[in-house]
């Protein structure tokens, strides 16, 4: 049998999630927590490529994997340019992308770092599927209010698609026959609405729609803009203070939703009101993508991490019942999706798509 050994590589903003599998079995799977106080130590992003690749290569001896029998990486595409869905092949040209962070810094953003620097040494190659910058949106859909600006998308693709098709196959169903609108709950809240097997219109969570456990989602633009004037503001301190100092963090000085969930059931009146905040532009935000088909939506997919809590996905549920049947799909599918999709291309049923 042909060598289907793949090491997947996502790194979080506060884990780097990494497994080996052989085909589409994991072989093992582990998620390396990072502490504030580890990451602290380093300026930005892209300091941590070493720090992380280090763990990795720990990991892979501790689970007495031999580097030379992995077959191929994939790795979770970052803040990249608008991309059609697929398997890509990660080239010097992504990696410099990658590295200025013209679209933002996240810590996705090193998992195709990291990957290509592994697969250089190894004598292998490195892909990414399906990233974040997945973008099939029709035209109505990138009007933003101003000519100078249009709306991007930027979204959990990876896991959202996954999802969806995953509905499909318990349903007996064509992916690119129905009509889903799918629900991302995580650090970032995305939302997307497919259409005929493409993300017709989506939300992304790092400039617009519902604030997240530490994201903003869209702000009042003039009380923003006053704001940044008024105290001097670069980018940079103004996308720190949106991007991971926002959200349920703002409100409450916390990024942990368990910590968050136990104030909740405690009946904590600040922190209940928050996260029925939360909910409620969830909710808002599904209800205006509905309108996209005339409201004639199949189904609504609820998944990411937060999903796990039911209490939560039952705020949205209540509100957005009336659209379609609600299914919930707790945590994520992103490390077997990697794996499938880098499979599809060493199987020769999918051509890798070049970037």
């Amino acid at each position: 049998m042909a060598n289907e050994t793949i090491l997947v590589i996502n790194p979080g903003n506060t884990s780097t999630k990494v497994a080996v599998f052989e085909g589409t079995a994991p072989v093992c799977v582990e998620s390396i927590k990072h502490s504030d106080e580890e990451l602290s130590r380093f300026a930005d992003i892209n300091a941590q490529r070493d720090f992380r690749e280090e763990l990795i290569l720990g990991f892979l001896h501790k689970k007495t994997i031999a580097p030379g029998s992995i077959r191929a990486i994939a790795a979770r595409g970052g803040l990249l340019k608008p991309l059609a869905s697929g398997t890509y092949i990660v080239d010097q040209r992504m990696i410099a992308d990658l590295v200025e962070a013209k679209r933002g810094a996240h810590a996705s953003n090193l998992a195709a770092q990291i990957g290509f620097s592994l697969a250089c040494k190894l004598g292998i190659t490195c892909y990414i599927v399906d990233p974040v910058s997945v973008d099939e949106a029709e035209p109505l859909a990138r009007y933003s209010g101003h000519r100078l600006f249009t709306r991007v998308m930027l979204t959990h693709a990876l896991n959202m698609k996954a999802v969806a098709k995953r509905f499909c196959r318990e349903q007996t169903l064509r992916y690119d026959a129905v009509t889903l609108l799918v629900i991302h709950l995580g650090t970032g809240n995305s939302l997307s609405l497919h259409k005929g097997g493409r993300m017709v219109d989506a939300v992304n969570p790092s400039e617009e729609g519902p604030f997240s456990m530490d994201r903003s989602g869209g702000l009042p633009i003039l009380q923003v803009v006053r704001h940044v004037c008024e105290n001097g503001m670069t980018y940079r301190d103004f996308e720190k203070m949106v991007f991971g100092g926002g959200g349920l963090y703002s409100y409450l000085g916390s990024k942990d939703f368990l910590k968050v969930k136990d104030k909740y059931l405690e009946g904590d009146a600040q922190t209940v009101e928050a996260v029925r905040a939360m909910a409620y532009q969830v909710a808002k935000d599904a209800g205006g993508l509905a309108t996209v088909v005339d409201g004639k939506v199949d189904a609504i997919l609820i998944t990411g991490g937060i999903a796990f809590n039911e209490f939560f996905t039952e705020l949205i549920r209540r509100r957005v019942a009336f659209i379609a049947p609600v299914h919930v799909f707790p945590g994520e599918d992103e490390m077997p999706s990697l794996a499938e999709g880098v499979l599809r291309v060493i199987k020769g049923e999918e051509e890798a798509r070049t970037y």
